[in-house]
């Protein structure tokens, strides 16, 4: 297929009017497209990666970052659809916007740097509400993504511009562009989610994505050079007058109704963003919290609307009620949604689709993943693919054979698109998870999406023969809603069958229920995972993280404890001492739970010697000045999706920068349970930043110092013999300075020989959590050899 653009005149003084004609093949405008979708959705996934560095991984912060990503999408269609119907040479102006985006991308982590001295110094420290640190990161994000964004948002009012010459080619031209597009944010996502941010780092797939850009924008510009684009007004000269008439097809809608096929796709953004949040939040009940499980998700949802802009396209310049499709695409939309939660609820019987020996609760994988993705959103998306280019079509067509508006009109529609995905991802993640819940919220979401169904036959010119239809969709929906189940009861029954909930809630970053198990033994899990258990063995482990820190120092006056969980640890160190301890949790509903386990963990959420903030760890300690004698933390595994900002060489700096002179930092690394390779990764790394570490309890725990660890036997003595804190010490297993120097494993050189050389973690190579990158069927570290003389840190 080939379109018709026109040869610029080859001087400034050439006159004026029709210019040559010459072909251009649409796979070319294809061809950038998809390559301008793939670098886009890897920008999106860097630049959340690397914000919530500095802004943390709260869902507040998240939500703010990515509303000022897509408004600077929705500022750039706007402002290029304003502008591109007056452009001579739309493919010149495309390939500046590229080219910019690349260069801009290339210079993104210096200005983060920046930022991160921005938003240091004005967040006014810890104290600072909520509210004022959540507009001041949505500044500054908008500060750092919106002129990228904006760039990136010009591209497909600009491309569609470029293609239609004729306005009955604007459905089925918007509907192969706008699904090559997405193709390629598939390929983006897949890539840098599964393959090259694990293997080459986020400064590496900054590069990749920005010459992906650059290349594409050089091409674009000097496609442009030798080929031009028709003269403003050409449309009316070079298409007779009688196409209008040639084409009865064209859909004739008033102005009320077009305006409603506008509003219907505002909401529509909404519903996406909208039930996309919800869909991982339910679908992470289901699977192992790692940076996979989204990466597949978004690209199942990107699959689904690809998929279907696609499968309309063929069908878009044919004769059809255009109008009454779309009414039934949306009711057939907001049964489907519904839909997902009943299907979700049964998602384990997949099972029996990627194999009997595979046990997805168990053994969390990719191909789960991926049945479980299709099976209950890729319905969702399909129809919103399909739905989407028909709008364009409703939207772009005046009545008129001319496309001089095409970009303007175009532009401004997925302006409101992005508008309501905007509002969608704020309110789903703020307002209505916390407030009705996930069941509530996908309900609301069809709801909507019905409504503007609704709305559309309100608007139709024969209402009469739409209005029972719309009745009956209405009653429809009323049924299914009456079959729809929750889904976290259902994950929870079918993940954990025999326990039973004593407690749950859902809240805003994460959703957390205590159960009490078939064996009496009471466990915490978030979003579905365990996190806390009173079994002895996993509570003897958190109460050595919390006392020996507060042991070891000679006089704690404070510590931090980043992550609550169940309490144990950070009620084992305000136990064990009489340091004032401070713990930073991400998720409010924590805190409330830990109150079902206080009678292991000394009934941390009332003691007078502990205060709370909701914050990420991280976060806190970038806007805080103060310095801790002990610095510890929950258990956190380095492989859960955002763990790898508090697992880097970076992290351990910022710790080490808010360690009092004589402070100590415990940080938990597993033992014999781990890798090879990755214990001995996680050792190097935190030698880097702690040279005189020491390793304790079989190598699970090590202990860094500023300068060498030396302990001395009467000091520890008289500390022990402190008979306020003897009980919580004993409950760890320190009675006794010989029971404290029996958990003692080696030192800084037995640990650098162990550990030998090889790669570390860091911000830009979070190894760890982009295991796939790692090496494969590795056999578990043989901890038998790490052995030091307690003799050396003793006098």
């Amino acid at each position: 297929m080939a379109i018709e653009v026109t040869e610029a005149p080859a001087t400034p003084g050439d006159p004026p009017g029709p210019a040559r004609r010459v072909p251009v093949l649409l796979p070319l405008l294809a061809a950038a497209l998809f390559v301008t979708g793939a670098c886009g959705l890897v920008y999106q996934q860097l630049w959340l990666r690397e914000l919530s560095l500095v802004f943390g991984v709260t869902v507040y912060a998240a939500a703010t970052v990515l509303a000022a990503f897509m408004a600077g999408l929705a500022l750039g269609s706007w402002l290029a659809g304003r502008l591109i119907d007056r452009a001579r040479r739309p493919l010149l102006w495309f390939g500046l916007c590229e080219f910019a985006v690349g260069a801009v991308a290339l210079v993104t982590p210096a200005a983060l740097r920046l930022i991160e001295d921005l938003y240091v110094g004005l967040s006014g420290g810890p104290d600072t509400p909520l509210a004022v640190l959540t507009v001041l990161r949505l500044v500054l994000g908008f500060t750092v993504l919106l002129l990228p964004a904006t760039l990136m948002g010009a591209s497909m009012p600009v491309v569609i511009r470029a293609a239609v010459s004729h306005s009955d080619e604007l459905g089925s031209r918007t509907a192969l562009l706008y699904a090559v597009n997405t193709t390629g944010a598939i390929v983006g996502t897949l890539a840098a989610g599964f393959y090259f941010i694990g293997e080459f780092g986020v400064w590496t797939t900054f590069v990749i994505a920005a010459t992906g850009n650059v290349v594409v924008g050089v091409i674009s510009m000097a496609v442009s050079g030798r080929i031009g684009v028709r003269e403003p007004g050409l449309d009316e000269v070079a298409a007779p007058a009688s196409d209008a008439a040639s084409t009865p097809w064209l859909p004739r809608l008033g102005v009320g109704a077009q305006r409603a096929v506008l509003a219907v796709f505002m909401v529509s953004g909404f519903a996406t963003l909208a039930l996309e949040i919800v869909w991982f939040r339910v679908l992470v009940l289901y699977l192992e919290s790692n940076t996979y499980a989204f990466s597949a998700m978004l690209a199942t949802v990107l699959f689904g609307i690809a998929l279907g802009s696609a499968v309309v396209t063929p069908f878009l310049r044919r004769r059809a009620d255009w109008y009454t499709v779309l009414i039934v695409l949306e009711g057939l939309l907001a049964v489907v949604a519904l839909g997902s939660l009943a299907v979700l609820a049964e998602a384990y019987r997949v099972i029996d689709l990627v194999g009997p020996a595979y046990d997805p609760f168990t053994q969390p994988s990719g191909r789960f993943t991926v049945v479980a993705s299709l099976l209950t959103v890729f319905p969702s998306a399909f129809l919103m693919g399909v739905a989407f280019p028909i709008g364009v079509l409703l939207w772009g067509n005046t009545g008129d054979a001319d496309a001089g508006d095409t970009g303007r009109r175009v532009g401004l529609f997925y302006a409101g698109n992005l508008i309501g995905a905007i509002a969608g991802s704020l309110v789903a993640g703020f307002v209505l998870v916390p407030l009705i819940g996930m069941q509530g919220s996908v309900i609301f979401c069809a709801a909507l999406v019905l409504g503007s169904a609704l709305l559309l036959v309100a608007m139709a010119p024969d209402r009469a023969r739409l209005t029972a239809a719309g009745v009956a969709s209405v009653a429809f929906v009323v049924v299914a809603v009456a079959f729809v189940p929750d889904p976290y009861a259902a994950a929870l029954a079918n993940r954990h069958p025999g326990s039973t909930v004593e407690w749950s809630k859902e809240g805003v970053q994460t959703t957390v229920s205590v159960q009490v198990e078939p064996d009496g033994s009471r466990r915490m899990y978030l979003d579905g995972l365990p996190q806390a258990s009173t079994a002895p063995d996993v509570v003897n482990l958190h109460r050595i993280i919390g006392t020996l820190p507060i042991v070891l120092h000679p006089d704690p006056k404070n510590a931090l404890v980043v992550g609550l969980g169940g309490g144990v640890t950070a009620g084992a160190a305000a136990a064990a001492g009489d340091a004032q301890v401070h713990v930073v949790e991400l998720s409010d509903e924590v805190i409330d739970g830990a109150a079902y386990f206080d009678d292991v963990n000394y009934r941390v959420t009332s003691r007078d010697n502990v205060d709370f903030r909701v914050d990420d760890g991280r976060n806190y300690m970038l806007i805080t000045d103060e310095k801790y004698d002990v610095i510890t933390a929950d258990i956190i595994q380095p492989q859960h999706a955002g763990a790898g900002k508090v697992w880097s060489k970076q992290y351990w700096q910022l710790a080490r920068d808010h360690l009092t002179d004589d402070g100590i930092m415990l940080q938990w690394v597993g033992g014999a349970d781990r890798p090879d390779s990755v214990y001995k990764m996680i050792v190097r790394t935190f030698l880097e930043v702690f040279p005189n570490a020491t390793a304790w309890a079989n190598g699970q725990l090590l202990v860094g110092t500023e300068g060498p660890l030396q302990l001395d036997r009467a000091t520890l003595r008289r500390t022990l013999a402190d008979p306020r804190f003897a009980e919580a010490r004993a409950a760890a297993g320190i009675t006794s300075v010989d029971a404290l120097l029996g958990l003692y494993t080696a030192g800084p050189a037995e640990l650098r020989r162990f550990a030998g050389k090889g790669p570390l973690l860091t911000d830009d190579r979070p190894r760890i959590e982009y295991y796939r990158s790692l090496p494969k069927d590795e056999p578990f570290v043989d901890l038998s050899g790490l052995r030091g003389n307690v003799a050396d840190v003793v006098r």
